[in-house]
Protein backbone atom coordinates (compact mmCIF):
# COMPACT_ATOMS: atom_id res chain seq x y z
CA UNK A 1 0.00 0.00 0.00
CA UNK A 2 1.55 3.33 -1.01
CA UNK A 3 0.05 6.57 0.21
CA UNK A 4 1.68 9.93 -0.59
CA UNK A 5 1.57 10.84 3.10
CA UNK A 6 3.31 7.65 4.27
CA UNK A 7 6.53 8.37 6.15
CA UNK A 8 9.67 7.53 4.20
CA UNK A 9 12.56 5.60 5.67
CA UNK A 10 15.66 7.71 6.21
CA UNK A 11 18.89 6.02 7.38
CA UNK A 12 20.41 7.86 10.35
CA UNK A 13 24.07 6.81 10.27
CA UNK A 14 26.72 5.28 8.03
CA UNK A 15 25.89 1.68 9.01
CA UNK A 16 22.16 1.97 8.27
CA UNK A 17 22.94 3.85 5.04
CA UNK A 18 25.24 1.05 3.93
CA UNK A 19 22.62 -1.57 4.87
CA UNK A 20 19.89 0.33 3.07
CA UNK A 21 21.97 0.38 -0.12
CA UNK A 22 23.14 -3.23 -0.03
CA UNK A 23 20.37 -5.09 1.83
CA UNK A 24 17.36 -2.84 2.53
CA UNK A 25 15.99 -5.00 5.36
CA UNK A 26 15.44 -2.06 7.80
CA UNK A 27 13.47 -0.26 5.06
CA UNK A 28 11.38 -3.38 4.50
CA UNK A 29 10.54 -3.69 8.21
CA UNK A 30 9.86 0.05 8.49
CA UNK A 31 7.43 -0.06 5.56
CA UNK A 32 5.79 -3.32 6.66
CA UNK A 33 5.21 -2.88 10.40
CA UNK A 34 6.69 0.49 11.25
CA UNK A 35 5.84 4.16 11.03
CA UNK A 36 6.01 3.91 7.24
CA UNK A 37 2.87 1.75 7.09
CA UNK A 38 -0.34 3.80 7.48
CA UNK A 39 -3.34 1.84 8.74
CA UNK A 40 -6.98 2.83 9.36
CA UNK A 41 -7.35 4.68 12.63
CA UNK A 42 -10.46 2.76 13.74
CA UNK A 43 -9.16 -0.82 13.96
CA UNK A 44 -10.60 -2.70 16.94
CA UNK A 45 -9.07 -5.54 18.94
CA UNK A 46 -10.57 -7.96 16.40
CA UNK A 47 -7.64 -6.96 14.19
CA UNK A 48 -5.16 -8.32 16.77
CA UNK A 49 -5.68 -11.95 15.86
CA UNK A 50 -3.50 -11.88 12.75
CA UNK A 51 -0.49 -10.82 14.82
CA UNK A 52 -1.36 -13.41 17.48
CA UNK A 53 -1.53 -16.13 14.82
CA UNK A 54 1.94 -15.13 13.59
CA UNK A 55 3.28 -15.23 17.14
CA UNK A 56 1.93 -18.73 17.83
CA UNK A 57 3.30 -19.95 14.50
CA UNK A 58 6.76 -18.89 15.69
CA UNK A 59 6.14 -20.64 19.03
CA UNK A 60 5.20 -23.84 17.19
CA UNK A 61 8.27 -23.74 14.95
CA UNK A 62 10.73 -23.03 17.80
CA UNK A 63 9.31 -25.63 20.20
CA UNK A 64 8.86 -28.12 17.35
CA UNK A 65 12.52 -27.90 16.30
CA UNK A 66 13.62 -28.56 19.90
CA UNK A 67 11.25 -31.52 20.25
CA UNK A 68 12.42 -32.98 16.92
CA UNK A 69 15.95 -33.22 18.35
CA UNK A 70 14.77 -35.82 20.88
CA UNK A 71 11.96 -37.63 19.05
CA UNK A 72 12.33 -40.96 17.23
CA UNK A 73 9.82 -41.69 14.47
CA UNK A 74 9.69 -45.43 15.12
CA UNK A 75 6.56 -47.30 16.18
CA UNK A 76 8.55 -49.32 18.72
CA UNK A 77 9.93 -46.32 20.62
CA UNK A 78 7.84 -43.25 19.62
CA UNK A 79 5.68 -43.37 22.75
CA UNK A 80 8.76 -43.98 24.91
CA UNK A 81 10.66 -41.04 23.39
CA UNK A 82 7.69 -38.80 24.11
CA UNK A 83 7.90 -39.86 27.76
CA UNK A 84 11.67 -39.44 27.61
CA UNK A 85 11.18 -35.83 26.51
CA UNK A 86 8.77 -35.28 29.39
CA UNK A 87 10.94 -36.88 32.08
CA UNK A 88 14.62 -36.74 31.10
CA UNK A 89 15.20 -33.82 28.70
CA UNK A 90 15.95 -30.50 30.38
CA UNK A 91 12.80 -28.42 30.13
CA UNK A 92 11.38 -31.07 27.84
CA UNK A 93 8.06 -31.06 29.66
CA UNK A 94 7.78 -27.33 29.01
CA UNK A 95 8.63 -27.70 25.32
CA UNK A 96 6.02 -30.43 24.85
CA UNK A 97 3.26 -28.67 26.76
CA UNK A 98 4.06 -25.36 25.03
CA UNK A 99 3.91 -27.12 21.65
CA UNK A 100 0.72 -29.09 22.30
CA UNK A 101 -1.18 -26.16 23.80
CA UNK A 102 0.38 -23.75 21.32
CA UNK A 103 -1.37 -25.69 18.56
CA UNK A 104 -4.70 -25.17 20.32
CA UNK A 105 -4.06 -21.43 20.77
CA UNK A 106 -2.91 -21.17 17.16
CA UNK A 107 -6.26 -22.58 16.03
CA UNK A 108 -8.21 -20.43 18.52
CA UNK A 109 -6.78 -17.17 17.19
CA UNK A 110 -7.07 -18.35 13.56
CA UNK A 111 -10.74 -19.31 14.03
CA UNK A 112 -11.40 -15.86 15.55
CA UNK A 113 -9.45 -14.30 12.68
CA UNK A 114 -11.62 -16.19 10.16
CA UNK A 115 -14.90 -15.26 11.83
CA UNK A 116 -13.82 -11.62 11.95
CA UNK A 117 -13.14 -11.85 8.22
CA UNK A 118 -16.56 -13.42 7.62
CA UNK A 119 -18.43 -10.76 9.59
CA UNK A 120 -16.57 -7.80 8.09
CA UNK A 121 -16.47 -9.42 4.59
CA UNK A 122 -12.69 -9.16 4.41
CA UNK A 123 -12.86 -11.44 1.38
CA UNK A 124 -14.37 -8.73 -0.83
CA UNK A 125 -12.46 -6.83 -3.51
CA UNK A 126 -9.77 -5.62 -3.50
CA UNK A 127 -8.68 -8.13 -0.82
CA UNK A 128 -9.67 -11.42 -2.44
CA UNK A 129 -6.08 -12.68 -2.66
CA UNK A 130 -5.52 -12.04 1.05
CA UNK A 131 -8.55 -14.21 1.86
CA UNK A 132 -7.61 -16.97 -0.61
CA UNK A 133 -4.09 -17.21 0.82
CA UNK A 134 -5.61 -17.29 4.31
CA UNK A 135 -7.73 -20.32 3.36
CA UNK A 136 -4.59 -22.03 2.00
CA UNK A 137 -2.86 -21.36 5.34
CA UNK A 138 -5.80 -22.90 7.20
CA UNK A 139 -5.71 -26.06 5.05
CA UNK A 140 -1.95 -26.38 5.63
CA UNK A 141 -2.53 -25.92 9.36
CA UNK A 142 -5.07 -28.74 9.42
CA UNK A 143 -2.71 -31.09 7.57
CA UNK A 144 0.17 -30.19 9.89
CA UNK A 145 -1.92 -30.57 13.04
CA UNK A 146 -3.27 -33.97 11.96
CA UNK A 147 0.23 -35.30 11.35
CA UNK A 148 1.45 -33.88 14.65
CA UNK A 149 -1.42 -35.60 16.48
CA UNK A 150 -0.13 -38.97 15.25
CA UNK A 151 3.45 -38.53 16.51
CA UNK A 152 2.97 -39.22 20.29
CA UNK A 153 1.77 -42.70 19.20
CA UNK A 154 -0.93 -43.00 21.81
CA UNK A 155 -4.23 -44.76 21.29
CA UNK A 156 -5.92 -41.72 19.75
CA UNK A 157 -2.86 -41.07 17.58
CA UNK A 158 -2.95 -44.56 16.09
CA UNK A 159 -6.69 -44.92 15.66
CA UNK A 160 -7.12 -41.32 14.54
CA UNK A 161 -4.57 -41.94 11.78
CA UNK A 162 -6.33 -45.16 10.80
CA UNK A 163 -9.78 -43.54 10.67
CA UNK A 164 -8.78 -40.32 8.89
CA UNK A 165 -6.59 -42.01 6.27
CA UNK A 166 -9.35 -44.59 5.89
CA UNK A 167 -11.60 -41.83 4.58
CA UNK A 168 -9.61 -41.81 1.36
CA UNK A 169 -10.58 -45.45 0.92
CA UNK A 170 -14.13 -44.26 0.20
CA UNK A 171 -12.99 -42.68 -3.08
CA UNK A 172 -13.92 -45.01 -5.97
CA UNK A 173 -11.09 -46.77 -7.85
CA UNK A 174 -8.15 -44.73 -6.52
CA UNK A 175 -9.14 -44.52 -2.85
CA UNK A 176 -7.44 -47.64 -1.54
CA UNK A 177 -4.11 -47.04 -3.38
CA UNK A 178 -4.07 -43.48 -2.01
CA UNK A 179 -4.68 -44.77 1.51
CA UNK A 180 -1.85 -47.32 1.21
CA UNK A 181 0.44 -44.65 -0.25
CA UNK A 182 -0.32 -42.26 2.62
CA UNK A 183 0.35 -44.88 5.30
CA UNK A 184 3.17 -46.67 3.54
CA UNK A 185 1.29 -49.92 4.18
CA UNK A 186 -2.10 -51.27 5.14
CA UNK A 187 -2.07 -49.86 8.70
CA UNK A 188 -0.27 -47.08 10.59
CA UNK A 189 3.28 -48.21 11.41
CA UNK A 190 6.93 -47.16 11.01
CA UNK A 191 6.47 -45.94 7.45
CA UNK A 192 3.46 -43.83 8.50
CA UNK A 193 5.35 -42.30 11.41
CA UNK A 194 8.34 -41.41 9.23
CA UNK A 195 6.15 -39.81 6.59
CA UNK A 196 4.03 -37.87 9.05
CA UNK A 197 7.04 -36.75 11.07
CA UNK A 198 8.86 -35.48 7.96
CA UNK A 199 5.81 -33.60 6.70
CA UNK A 200 4.93 -32.29 10.16
CA UNK A 201 8.43 -30.82 10.40
CA UNK A 202 8.37 -29.39 6.86
CA UNK A 203 4.87 -27.91 6.57
CA UNK A 204 5.24 -25.17 9.25
CA UNK A 205 7.97 -23.61 7.12
CA UNK A 206 5.66 -23.82 4.10
CA UNK A 207 3.00 -22.11 6.23
CA UNK A 208 5.51 -19.40 7.14
CA UNK A 209 6.18 -18.83 3.43
CA UNK A 210 2.47 -18.52 2.63
CA UNK A 211 2.09 -16.16 5.64
CA UNK A 212 4.71 -13.89 4.04
CA UNK A 213 2.65 -13.91 0.82
CA UNK A 214 -0.47 -13.24 2.92
CA UNK A 215 1.14 -10.16 4.50
CA UNK A 216 2.53 -9.03 1.14
CA UNK A 217 -0.96 -9.25 -0.38
CA UNK A 218 -2.31 -7.28 2.60
CA UNK A 219 0.08 -4.39 2.02
CA UNK A 220 -1.11 -3.83 -1.55
CA UNK A 221 -4.72 -2.68 -0.79
CA UNK A 222 -4.03 -2.01 2.92
CA UNK A 223 -5.93 -3.21 5.97
CA UNK A 224 -9.70 -3.40 6.07
CA UNK A 225 -11.53 -1.78 8.98
CA UNK A 226 -14.80 -2.13 10.96
CA UNK A 227 -16.72 0.32 8.73
CA UNK A 228 -15.65 -1.26 5.44
CA UNK A 229 -15.05 2.26 4.10
CA UNK A 230 -11.78 2.68 2.21
CA UNK A 231 -9.13 5.19 3.25
CA UNK A 232 -9.79 8.60 1.69
CA UNK A 233 -7.23 10.92 3.24
CA UNK A 234 -4.31 11.11 5.63
CA UNK A 235 -6.70 11.86 8.51
CA UNK A 236 -8.17 8.34 8.08
CA UNK A 237 -4.88 6.67 9.00
CA UNK A 238 -2.26 6.51 11.72
CA UNK A 239 1.22 4.94 11.53
CA UNK A 240 1.30 1.26 12.48
CA UNK A 241 4.07 2.06 14.95
CA UNK A 242 3.65 3.10 17.72
CA UNK A 243 -0.18 3.00 17.72
CA UNK A 244 -0.87 -0.58 16.69
CA UNK A 245 2.35 -2.12 17.95
CA UNK A 246 1.19 -0.97 21.39
CA UNK A 247 -2.34 -2.23 20.81
CA UNK A 248 -1.12 -5.58 19.47
CA UNK A 249 1.31 -5.80 22.38
CA UNK A 250 -1.53 -5.42 24.86
CA UNK A 251 -3.56 -8.10 23.07
CA UNK A 252 -0.53 -10.39 23.02
CA UNK A 253 -0.07 -9.90 26.76
CA UNK A 254 -3.67 -10.97 27.45
CA UNK A 255 -3.29 -14.01 25.14
CA UNK A 256 -0.04 -15.03 26.84
CA UNK A 257 -1.68 -14.88 30.28
CA UNK A 258 -4.31 -17.38 29.11
CA UNK A 259 -1.71 -19.47 27.25
CA UNK A 260 0.68 -19.79 30.19
CA UNK A 261 -2.19 -20.46 32.59
CA UNK A 262 -3.06 -23.46 30.41
CA UNK A 263 0.55 -24.59 29.94
CA UNK A 264 1.46 -24.43 33.63
CA UNK A 265 -1.80 -25.28 35.39
CA UNK A 266 -3.97 -27.27 32.92
CA UNK A 267 -1.50 -28.67 30.36
CA UNK A 268 -3.54 -31.80 29.57
CA UNK A 269 -7.01 -30.23 29.65
CA UNK A 270 -7.36 -30.12 25.84
CA UNK A 271 -5.90 -33.58 25.22
CA UNK A 272 -7.73 -36.89 25.13
CA UNK A 273 -7.01 -39.27 28.06
CA UNK A 274 -6.66 -42.27 25.72
CA UNK A 275 -3.67 -40.63 24.05
CA UNK A 276 -1.66 -41.17 27.24
CA UNK A 277 -1.97 -44.93 26.61
CA UNK A 278 0.53 -46.46 24.18
CA UNK A 279 -0.92 -47.35 20.77
CA UNK A 280 -2.36 -50.84 20.60
CA UNK A 281 -3.64 -52.06 17.20
CA UNK A 282 -5.60 -54.83 18.96
CA UNK A 283 -7.57 -52.54 21.29
CA UNK A 284 -10.00 -50.10 19.67
CA UNK A 285 -11.02 -47.12 21.86
CA UNK A 286 -14.72 -46.86 22.65
CA UNK A 287 -14.92 -43.39 21.13
CA UNK A 288 -12.43 -42.22 18.49
CA UNK A 289 -12.21 -38.44 18.14
CA UNK A 290 -9.65 -36.06 16.65
CA UNK A 291 -8.30 -32.98 18.44
CA UNK A 292 -10.95 -30.39 19.36
CA UNK A 293 -10.09 -28.02 16.49
CA UNK A 294 -11.19 -30.69 13.97
CA UNK A 295 -14.54 -31.34 15.64
CA UNK A 296 -16.85 -29.25 13.40
CA UNK A 297 -15.47 -30.90 10.25
CA UNK A 298 -15.58 -34.33 11.90
CA UNK A 299 -19.25 -33.69 12.71
CA UNK A 300 -19.90 -32.83 9.05
CA UNK A 301 -18.17 -36.06 8.05
CA UNK A 302 -20.38 -38.15 10.36
CA UNK A 303 -23.59 -36.32 9.45
CA UNK A 304 -24.09 -38.51 6.37
CA UNK A 305 -25.58 -41.85 7.35
CA UNK A 306 -27.64 -42.94 4.32
CA UNK A 307 -26.35 -44.26 0.98
CA UNK A 308 -27.82 -42.20 -1.86
CA UNK A 309 -26.32 -42.87 -5.31
CA UNK A 310 -22.90 -42.73 -3.58
CA UNK A 311 -21.97 -44.40 -0.27
CA UNK A 312 -22.70 -42.32 2.84
CA UNK A 313 -19.01 -42.42 3.76
CA UNK A 314 -18.04 -40.84 0.45
CA UNK A 315 -20.72 -38.15 0.85
CA UNK A 316 -19.23 -37.38 4.27
CA UNK A 317 -15.71 -37.05 2.85
CA UNK A 318 -16.92 -34.79 0.02
CA UNK A 319 -18.89 -32.59 2.44
CA UNK A 320 -15.99 -32.34 4.89
CA UNK A 321 -13.59 -31.04 2.24
CA UNK A 322 -16.30 -28.92 0.56
CA UNK A 323 -17.07 -27.17 3.88
CA UNK A 324 -13.65 -25.50 3.68
CA UNK A 325 -13.18 -25.31 -0.08
CA UNK A 326 -16.38 -23.26 -0.49
CA UNK A 327 -14.60 -20.46 1.39
CA UNK A 328 -12.53 -19.95 -1.77
CA UNK A 329 -15.72 -18.81 -3.54
CA UNK A 330 -16.99 -16.34 -0.93
CA UNK A 331 -15.66 -13.25 -2.78
CA UNK A 332 -18.04 -14.15 -5.62
CA UNK A 333 -20.95 -15.58 -3.62
CA UNK A 334 -21.42 -12.38 -1.60
CA UNK A 335 -22.34 -9.61 -4.07
CA UNK A 336 -23.25 -6.92 -1.54
CA UNK A 337 -21.45 -3.59 -2.14
CA UNK A 338 -21.22 -3.10 1.64
CA UNK A 339 -18.50 -4.95 3.53
CA UNK A 340 -19.06 -4.45 7.23
CA UNK A 341 -21.74 -6.52 8.96
CA UNK A 342 -22.44 -3.49 11.17
CA UNK A 343 -24.26 -1.86 8.23
CA UNK A 344 -26.01 -5.01 6.95
CA UNK A 345 -28.99 -5.70 9.25
CA UNK A 346 -30.27 -8.85 7.52
CA UNK A 347 -26.79 -10.33 7.10
CA UNK A 348 -26.07 -9.60 10.76
CA UNK A 349 -29.13 -11.57 11.94
CA UNK A 350 -28.29 -14.65 9.86
CA UNK A 351 -24.64 -14.47 10.95
CA UNK A 352 -25.21 -14.25 14.71
CA UNK A 353 -28.37 -16.35 14.95
CA UNK A 354 -27.70 -18.81 12.13
CA UNK A 355 -24.06 -19.42 11.23
CA UNK A 356 -22.55 -19.00 14.72
CA UNK A 357 -25.05 -21.37 16.45
CA UNK A 358 -24.57 -23.90 13.63
CA UNK A 359 -20.81 -23.83 14.14
CA UNK A 360 -21.18 -24.19 17.92
CA UNK A 361 -23.45 -27.22 17.42
CA UNK A 362 -20.92 -28.75 15.02
CA UNK A 363 -18.13 -28.22 17.56
CA UNK A 364 -20.16 -29.96 20.25
CA UNK A 365 -21.37 -32.83 18.05
CA UNK A 366 -17.89 -33.45 16.62
CA UNK A 367 -16.55 -34.28 20.06
CA UNK A 368 -19.61 -36.28 21.13
CA UNK A 369 -20.30 -40.00 20.49
CA UNK A 370 -21.83 -40.93 17.13
CA UNK A 371 -25.30 -41.45 18.60
CA UNK A 372 -28.57 -39.58 18.95
CA UNK A 373 -29.30 -36.75 19.41
CA UNK A 374 -25.82 -35.70 18.25
CA UNK A 375 -26.11 -37.26 14.78
CA UNK A 376 -29.41 -35.51 14.09
CA UNK A 377 -28.11 -32.18 15.42
CA UNK A 378 -24.97 -32.45 13.28
CA UNK A 379 -27.14 -33.16 10.22
CA UNK A 380 -29.26 -30.05 10.85
CA UNK A 381 -26.20 -27.87 11.52
CA UNK A 382 -24.41 -29.24 8.44
CA UNK A 383 -27.43 -28.52 6.24
CA UNK A 384 -27.65 -24.95 7.55
CA UNK A 385 -23.89 -24.41 7.14
CA UNK A 386 -24.01 -25.14 3.41
CA UNK A 387 -27.35 -23.37 2.90
CA UNK A 388 -25.98 -20.26 4.62
CA UNK A 389 -23.04 -19.88 2.23
CA UNK A 390 -24.56 -21.24 -0.97
CA UNK A 391 -28.15 -19.92 -0.74
CA UNK A 392 -28.77 -17.42 2.06
CA UNK A 393 -25.64 -15.29 1.54
CA UNK A 394 -26.17 -14.71 -2.22
CA UNK A 395 -29.89 -13.94 -1.69
CA UNK A 396 -29.18 -11.53 1.18
CA UNK A 397 -26.55 -9.69 -0.85
CA UNK A 398 -29.16 -9.16 -3.61
CA UNK A 399 -32.23 -8.14 -1.58
CA UNK A 400 -30.80 -6.51 1.56
CA UNK A 401 -31.04 -2.75 2.06
CA UNK A 402 -27.87 -1.70 3.91
CA UNK A 403 -27.78 1.08 6.48
CA UNK A 404 -26.13 4.38 5.62
CA UNK A 405 -22.35 4.26 5.67
CA UNK A 406 -20.20 7.05 7.13
CA UNK A 407 -18.52 9.29 4.57
CA UNK A 408 -15.07 8.35 5.79
CA UNK A 409 -13.20 6.51 8.54
CA UNK A 410 -12.56 9.85 10.23
CA UNK A 411 -16.28 10.61 10.31
CA UNK A 412 -16.96 7.19 11.84
CA UNK A 413 -14.41 7.93 14.60
CA UNK A 414 -14.85 11.66 15.27
CA UNK A 415 -18.39 12.33 14.09
CA UNK A 416 -19.80 14.16 11.10
CA UNK A 417 -18.16 17.54 11.68
CA UNK A 418 -16.98 18.54 8.19
CA UNK A 419 -13.77 20.17 9.41
CA UNK A 420 -12.87 17.02 11.33
CA UNK A 421 -13.66 14.89 8.31
CA UNK A 422 -11.39 17.03 6.14
CA UNK A 423 -8.66 16.94 8.77
CA UNK A 424 -8.88 20.66 9.51
CA UNK A 425 -8.61 22.20 12.95
CA UNK A 426 -11.91 23.13 14.52
CA UNK A 427 -12.54 26.79 15.32
CA UNK A 428 -11.65 27.71 18.91
CA UNK A 429 -14.59 27.89 21.31
CA UNK A 430 -15.71 31.38 22.23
Amino acid sequence: MSFPWARQYEPKNAVTKFLDEKLPLPRLVYNAVGAGYPVPRNLSYFWNFGVLAGFFLVVQIVTGVVLAMHYAANAQVAFATTEHIMRDVNWGWLMRYAHANGASFFFIVVYLHIFRGLFYSSYKAPREMIWLLGVVIFLLMMATAFMGYVLPWGQMSFWGAKVITGLFGAIPLVGEPIQVWLLGGFAPDNASLNRFFSLHFLLPFVIAGVVILHIWALHIPGSSNPTGVEVKSESDTVPFHPYYTAKDGFGLGIALLAYFALVFFLPNALGHPDNYIEANPLSTPAHIVPEWYFWPFYAILRAFTVDFILPAKLWGVIAMFASILLWFFLPWLDKSPVRSGHYRPLFRKFFWFGLIPAMIILFICGGAPAEEPYVMLSQIATAYYFIHFLVILPIISSVEKPEELPYSITEAVLGSDKKMVKGENAEPAV
